[in-house]
């Protein structure tokens, strides 16, 4: 119960942080576009891993807790209940976000890009290439712990990366439910969010194969 409550906080911060700074990137309310987006998710996902690793692993993210469980390092059986966490906290988060920057964006931070629009394929490649990043940096300093104290910082970072790179292309989610709380705020789940669980998930499930077979055995 411990674990499922920090994961519904963690992932409540994450997505009230980081759908906050994508609603008002774009607005009349000092934003600071992708760059200050990409820089609030990281240190958001820094902050977390740090206040809430400890206690549940920190995961915030279905696709991250998926690429654990294909590569055996998380039981399946806990797994649903870090999903329900995840999702509950980021939806909350979104309704948050909607309340907060009514009558100042006209956006509540959804996780789309140009590509979301014009090419289903390049969304969900992207989406998978960029997670698959997120999962090997997850499994290098969460599971097989090469990166000490610094494990919140190469995630974070890792995180921050993404954004830099795929934010403008396809919103850089990575994480279903930071993508399914502004969705839901929206009231936009019935039409790009299937995207950004299946590229994501995919790109997760790779990530945890790869690691486990060709890395692991060097930790």
């Amino acid at each position: 119960m411990k674990a499922a409550l920090a994961e519904l906080i963690g992932t409540f911060t994450l997505t009230l942080i980081g759908a906050g700074a994508g609603a008002l990137a774009g607005a009349n309310a000092g934003g600071n576009g992708v760059v200050g987006v990409a820089l609030a998710h990281g240190v958001a996902l820094m902050v977390i891993i740090y206040t809430w690793g400890k206690i549940s692993g920190a995961h915030v993210n279905p696709a991250v807790t998926l690429g654990l469980v294909v590569g055996g390092r998380f039981p399946i059986s806990k797994a649903f209940g870090y999903w329900i966490a995840q999702f509950a906290g980021a939806g909350l988060a979104g309704l948050v976000v909607l309340v907060m920057v009514d009558g100042v964006s006209e956006t509540v931070g959804e996780t789309v890009g140009v590509l979301t629009i014009i090419s289903t394929p390049k969304t969900l490649l992207l989406e998978a290439v960029l997670t698959f990043f997120l999962v090997c940096a997850v499994y290098s300093s969460g599971i097989a712990g090469r990166n000490g104290n610094a494990a919140g910082l190469a995630i974070g970072f890792t995180l921050t990366m993404d954004i830099l790179m795929g934010g403008y292309l396809t919103g850089a989610s990575m994480n279903p439910a930071r993508s399914f709380g502004p969705a839901l705020a929206a009231g936009n789940l019935g039409t790009y969010y299937w995207m950004y669980v299946v590229g994501p998930c995919a790109g997760a499930v790779v990530a945890g194969l790869v690691y486990n077979l060709f890395f692991m055995d060097e930790a």
